[in-house]
């Protein structure tokens, strides 16, 4: 069976979202801040959790039944993606909770949706940290000129103007990953279940979310230098500016001094 992973947006509209599936003949379950809604055909039950962060983990649909959950929440999407990240595996019922690495193939003792929950909320933190991994990988490509213009003319080839939009780029981009990274710690849902706390750990060792959130801290690192060379260089525009003003009014002041005794000799 299929096990799918999606991030469509930055954050869902999670309480207004409940009242809409009740109305449309679903029963959410809330499980602290994650909505869980179970559906059937054929006798096969599927179990589909909403992450208020902006992800969907679905276990046993098929793609036209993802896609029907993604048109669901749609609606109810803060900053929907432009390019929604996502990840697949498959799933098996079996003799006891395990992952299988290379056949990217996880077995459950149980039918549990607990089990389920534990695990999707590693799916979805994996999936998230994807969205912001690529973001992050954007802002290092697009001003990756820069360090090398400076190393080669000493100087940035920007306005001012454009530069300060680029300073703000870099800092939005940074604030935005760094309040978001809490996300990625150990979900609260485990504080009071801790017995279901090994599958998601389980699940966060597959997804490589540890190594993952280091290389992602280290490309910050990039950017906050990034910034504070930006930073630097604008204020020394500024700085170079000013000194021209004051260059310009003495010339101005001494010329009009020069003029007056000029008009005296006169």
């Amino acid at each position: 069976m299929r096990c799918s992973s999606f991030c469509t947006a930055d954050s869902y509209q999670i309480d207004d979202f409940a009242k809409y599936l009740r109305s449309e003949g679903y029963e959410p379950k809330f499980y602290d801040d994650v909505i869980h809604i179970q559906t059937s055909e054929d006798e096969e039950k599927s179990d589909i959790f909403f992450f208020p962060y902006g992800c969907i983990i679905a276990w046993g649909l098929d793609e036209e039944g993802e896609r029907q959950m993604a048109e669901l929440v749609k609606r109810f999407e803060s900053a929907p993606l432009a390019n929604v990240a996502d990840d697949y595996c498959t799933y098996l019922i079996g003799d006891a909770t395990a992952i299988n690495e290379e056949e990217d193939e996880i077995i459950l003792e149980t039918d549990d949706a607990l089990i389920k929950l534990s695990l999707s909320h590693g799916l979805s933190q994996s999936v998230k940290l994807t969205t912001f991994e690529d973001a992050i990988l954007k802002t290092i490509e697009s001003t990756r000129h820069i360090p090398r213009e400076l190393a080669e003319r000493g100087k940035i080839a920007l306005s001012r103007k454009k530069l300060s939009q680029q300073i703000g780029t870099l800092f939005a981009q940074r604030n935005s990953i760094n309040l978001h990274t809490d996300i990625l710690d150990t979900p609260e849902f485990f504080w009071r279940r801790p017995k279901y706390e090994p599958y998601y750990l389980m699940a966060a060792q597959y997804m490589d979310i540890q190594t993952r959130m280091e290389i992602l801290n280290k490309r910050l690192d990039v950017i906050h230098d990034l910034y504070g060379i930006l930073s630097n260089e604008a204020n020394h525009m500024h700085t170079a500016r000013l000194e021209l003003v004051i260059i310009i009014l003495i010339m101005i002041e001494v010329v009009i001094i020069v003029f007056k005794e000029i008009l005296k000799l006169l």
